[in-house]
């Protein structure tokens, strides 16, 4: 089954930096896509950053691209969140799926319904 485990969040100070982890199982890299959301207090789960499992594409939210980076490693994908703002704080989740369909392309979106594989979230708090 796919598992997904994150790690690294905590408490920084506005304008710092976190790198979150995602441990993800072996069935996780049969998926296409992996992904960073978040879901503050009172608002709906967002996506922050996803990728093509094993490949260069990377999708960003704007309100994140100049600030935090995606990247993957062995069974393990990453968040490096630089220049840290009160806003950041959020219950951050990594997750999984094979990406939907847009016309005849296969795409990793930043949207939450097209991942069904989820970690159990980790919490940053920016102050």
């Amino acid at each position: 089954h796919v598992q997904l485990v994150e790690s690294g969040g905590g408490s920084v100070q506005a304008g710092g930096t976190l790198r979150l982890s995602c441990a993800a199982g072996r069935y996780t890299y049969k998926r296409n896509c992996m992904g960073w959301f978040r879901q503050r207090p009172g608002k709906d789960r967002e996506g922050l950053a996803v990728l093509w499992i094993g490949g260069a594409t990377t999708t960003y939210a704007d309100s994140v691209k100049d600030r935090f980076t995606i990247s993957q490693g062995k069974n393990t994908l990453y968040l490096q969140m630089n220049n840290m703002k009160p806003e950041d704080t959020a219950l951050y989740y990594c997750a999984a799926d094979n990406g939907r369909m847009i016309g005849r392309v296969r795409e990793c979106t930043l949207a939450s319904v097209d991942y069904n594989y989820w970690g159990q979230g980790t919490q940053v708090t920016v102050s």
